[in-house]
């Protein structure tokens, strides 16, 4: 496969995972984590499954925190292709300010952000799906990729199509009509019913130069200072602090698709964002649909009877589990979690109770 001239694979590393606590935390977010049992973490994946379209063309924007583990895992990324933010500022700030190197770069160029922490199991599909966007993307627009939903989750976002557009290069490539927020089970069985609906899974695709000016139709005070600090690295120390959190979809993508400047390529792959346990354990059964419990740390250290679920023992002390049906046992050493699949989504709970308990060290 070859890669594109002009085509730079862009990572925002961030996020600190609190649904897959206490696995994942600030110190150390799920992006650093090998969840899947490939054998290498989820970091890693993304950058091999980018690489063939971008060859050496790759920036990660991360926290400082995470910079050198984050070189660590990539030692064959130049020094200033990770990009260190010094707080988190949501997604836009970081995908603006890589817009904004690389517009200095190569006006030319075209960006195709991509999560950290994503699980894509068609990789084939996922190139040919970015090659369409880039098309797209030359012209001038605003691409997002759009995946056919399996059934009707309410942890993600949705977008909706409009037309197709007809261009050459890029047939799945349709209007979007608009992105929708997470819906209820009821409203989410909708959209996968009419048709119409793709999940959102934040992948975007666009010229460095056109996000940025799409960006300065709504945030004019946020485009400048990132065109600075990315002018002058020294900038980032008192401009970065006064930048809005804000993500991406909101300052950029939900504008512009009402202005009809974003398309969606139509795509279907094996894809999972590793929102909590329960979406881990279903990645985990898709190879094996025995119900079994899977252990994806410790294995020796586990013992389980006539149970299911999911369970981690990173503690050095032996887990046991007897009896039970869809469990979530993660075991670390200063901190034990224990509950459903069912429940998965309330594991943040239990981060924010910690921190209003003033216990930052255990999250």
């Amino acid at each position: 496969m070859t890669s594109m001239d002009d085509f730079w694979a862009v990572i925002p590393a961030g996020g600190a995972g609190t649904r897959l606590w206490p696995m994942s935390r600030r110190t150390s977010p799920k992006f650093l984590h090998d969840l899947t049992g490939s054998g290498q973490s989820l970091l890693r994946a993304t950058w091999e499954r980018l690489s063939p379209l971008a060859a050496e063309r790759v920036l990660v924007v991360t926290g400082s925190a995470h910079a050198e583990a984050v070189r660590a895992q990539l030692p064959m990324l130049p020094r200033d292709a990770v990009v260190t933010e010094p707080s988190p500022r949501d997604s836009m700030p970081a995908i603006g300010l890589a817009a904004a190197i690389l517009e200095r770069r190569d006006p030319e160029a075209v960006l195709g952000s991509f999560a950290a922490d994503h699980v894509i199991t068609e990789v084939a599909a996922f190139h040919a799906a970015v090659r369409q966007a880039v098309v797209l993307a030359r012209r001038g627009e605003l691409v997002t990729i759009g995946v056919e939903p399996t059934h009707a989750a309410t942890g993600f976002g949705y977008i909706r199509e409009g037309d197709p557009l007809g261009v050459v290069g890029a047939e799945s490539g349709r209007r979007v009509r608009e992105f929708v927020e997470k819906p209820d089970a009821a409203t989410a069985r909708r959209y996968v019913d009419s048709g119409e609906f793709r999940w959102n899974a934040g992948m975007f695709v666009v010229g460095a130069t056109t996000l940025l000016e799409l960006l300065a139709q709504t945030h004019p005070d946020l485009t400048d200072n990132l065109r600075i600090i990315a002018s002058d690295p020294r900038r980032m120390t008192d401009l970065w602090p006064t930048l809005p959190k804000v993500a991406i979809d909101h300052a950029v993508a939900e504008p512009a698709a009402a202005a009809g400047r974003v398309a969606v390529v139509r795509a279907s792959f094996g894809w999972n964002d590793i929102g909590d346990f329960a979406s881990l354990a279903g990645i985990l059964a898709e190879s094996d649909r025995a119900p079994r419990l899977r252990v994806i740390a410790g294995e020796d250290d586990v013992v389980s009877i006539d149970s299911t679920g999911l369970v981690a023992a990173d503690s050095g002390r032996v887990v046991a589990v007897v009896g039970l049906e869809d469990i979530v046992v993660i075991d670390t050493a200063d901190a034990l979690l224990v509950t459903t699949q069912e429940r998965a989504q309330d594991v943040k709970r239990v981060v924010e109770e910690l921190q209003q308990r003033g216990r930052a060290d255990l999250t």
